[in-house]
């Protein structure tokens, strides 16, 4: 599968379903440079996951709302839920690993987890 450009319009239907990797980079970026080769032969291993690049000059809002904070990022989603995020570059059989962890989820497990509130919450602390 071809690697997607990513912006603000159609973000939210790229992390719709599925299993999405986000490369944020920039162009003056050396490891970014470096990467984007590693996240396209990636690419070309898994063509049932969508790669989507963002470049965080021209979507400086989308990056801000996502808490870019260094570059390149790697986001993974699944149905829409962040499950990794990962500054620096990742080696490509890293990125092998992530995907074939990822595939192994139980979906149905990790949106009941995250529902429950986190332990501790709703209790008074009586010490107070």
């Amino acid at each position: 599968m071809a690697v997607v450009q990513v912006t603000e319009q159609n973000f939210q239907e790229t992390i719709r379903t599925g299993i999405v990797l986000l490369d944020f980079w920039a162009s003056w970026c050396g490891p970014c440079r470096t990467f984007a080769p590693i996240f396209e032969a990636a690419a070309g291993r898994h063509p049932d996951v969508t790669f989507g690049k963002i470049d965080t000059e021209e979507e400086s809002a989308l990056a801000g709302a996502l808490q870019i904070r260094a570059i390149p990022t790697l986001m993974v989603l699944r149905d829409g839920i962040l499950l990794v995020s990962q500054a620096g570059v990742v080696p490509g059989e890293a990125l092998d690993e992530i995907l074939g962890q990822v595939r192994d989820l139980d979906m149905d497990e990790v949106r009941r987890r995250a529902e429950e509130p986190p332990p501790g919450a709703g209790h008074a602390d009586a010490r107070s």
